[in-house]
């Protein structure tokens, strides 16, 4: 069979697998769900109020024609970017594919259709809540890197200088959460080898490649479970680490933003 004609196939079949699968085993968590998803993140993982854990991965990609620099990214190769968020049992609950490599970490999440969906509240999933054992009502969110803004729906670290103990552990404990993602991408990527090659086919056709690799990945985990090397320790530890404002309007977000981390720092004292 010729070479287009198998990538033809391929990539039919990557795209009926997203949808007629995608619905079942890939949606944002909603109402009851995130409930369920942020219970099972404080129990698994000690940190309340969290909807889910955001990273991005970059994916080696042959260089589009006449696209100069825009899909060469910081690490010295052509990629897109794939920004994935995971709940506390590692499978992916939102992904999104195609953006350029050479885009900045906060400008993919600032461009992306999940931060104007949240930005915009249609998501409806950052609803306040009660912290556990306490008369304390904050927002839920996602949990990010220090590559991604403040926001009142994303918690991230404070900046490493000059940090206060208060603010180191605040950040640990961040941190132990948020592993939650790279183990996902670290999954996958052992699992389905291609991710860490150089993808050879038209972009359109990487990303609905990807998109299936990420439903598929989900499919196993609700089939066969949570693979046993990796489950956390009671403490929230993980056993195998290896792997892996314009207006006042915007203002006040921002000043709630970071009283809502101080709120979180507090919590966990």
């Amino acid at each position: 069979m010729a070479n287009n004609t198998v990538a033809g196939i391929v990539h039919e079949t990557c795209r009926a697998i997203w949808e007629s699968l995608g619905e079942i085993h890939m949606k944002f968590p909603l109402n009851e769900e995130a409930i369920q998803i942020t219970d099972n993140f404080w129990k698994r993982w000690k940190f309340p109020n969290c909807i889910g854990c955001i990273d991005r991965k970059h994916i080696r990609i042959k260089a589009p024609a006449n696209s100069g620099s825009m899909f060469y990214n910081y690490k010295h190769f052509f990629s897109i970017v794939l920004q994935g968020i995971a709940g506390p049992d590692y499978r992916f609950i939102a992904i999104e594919v195609g953006a350029y490599g050479k885009e900045s970490d906060g400008g993919i999440f600032s461009n992306s259709r999940l931060s104007k969906r949240l930005e915009n509240g249609s998501l409806n999933a950052t609803s306040e809540r009660q912290l556990p054992g306490t008369n304390v009502f904050l927002s839920h969110a996602l949990i990010a890197d220090e590559a991604y803004p403040l926001k009142t729906y994303l918690r991230r670290p404070y900046p490493e200088r000059s940090l206060g103990p208060e603010e180191e552990y605040y950040n640990r404990r961040l941190s132990l959460a948020r592993q939650v993602v790279e183990c996902a991408f670290g999954i996958m990527t052992s699992k389905w080898r291609l991710l860490t090659k150089r993808i050879k086919v038209h972009l359109q056709k990487a990303d609905i490649i990807i998109q299936c690799i990420c439903l598929l990945h989900n499919i196993v985990i609700d089939r066969e479970g949570i693979p046993l090397n990796i489950e956390p320790t009671p403490n929230g530890f993980q056993q195998n680490a290896a792997i892996r404002a314009r207006n006042r309007g915007e203002n006040h977000a921002v000043r709630r933003a970071y009283a809502i981390r101080e709120q979180f720092k507090s919590f966990f004292q």
